[in-house]
C-alpha cells in the first residue's frame, strides 16, 4: 500500500511540473486513464533512474558535492529528469523534458512537491 501510495504521489509531482514549467509536457493533457497511465509510467522511470544512478552519482561526486554545499544536486536531479525525457521519448510514452533548464526547474518542483505531499501523508 505504501509503494502505490508514493507511486501516487511521484506521479502528482510529474504532473503539477507538466503545468508550472514551460518546457516539460505531456501528449495528452485530459484527465483520461492513458494520461494517467502515461503519469504513472513517468513516476516509475524517474524513480527507478533515481534509484540506480543517485547513489553511484552522490559516491562519485562528493567532492562536488561539499565544495557546492549540495547545490549540485539540484543540477544532478535536473540531469536524471532529462534523462528521463529520453527515456520515455524511446519507449514513445509521451512525456518530453525540451531543455537542460527546464529538467532542472522541473526537478525542483518535483521535489518540493513530493515534500509537501510526503509531509501531509504521514504514516
Amino acid at each position: 500500500m505504501k509503494l502505490l501510495l508514493r507511486l501516487a504521489i511521484g506521479a502528482v509531482s510529474v504532473w503539477v511540473a507538466t503545468l508550472l514549467i514551460p518546457g516539460i509536457t505531456l501528449s495528452d493533457e485530459s484527465f483520461t486513464a492513458p494520461w494517467f497511465g502515461t503519469l504513472v509510467l513517468v513516476a516509475v522511470i524517474f524513480g527507478v533512474v533515481n534509484a540506480v544512478l543517485q547513489p553511484i552519482i552522490k559516491t562519485i561526486g562528493c567532492a562536488l558535492y561539499l565544495l557546492t554545499l549540495g547545490l549540485i544536486g539540484l543540477v544532478v536531479n535536473g540531469a536524471l529528469l532529462w534523462l528521463t525525457g529520453w527515456i520515455a521519448g524511446k519507449f514513445n510514452i509521451g512525456f518530453t523534458v525540451e531543455t537542460f533548464w527546464a529538467a532542472v526547474f522541473g526537478a525542483v518542483v518535483i521535489a518540493v512537491v513530493n515534500w509537501l505531499l510526503n509531509l501531509l501523508l504521514r504514516d
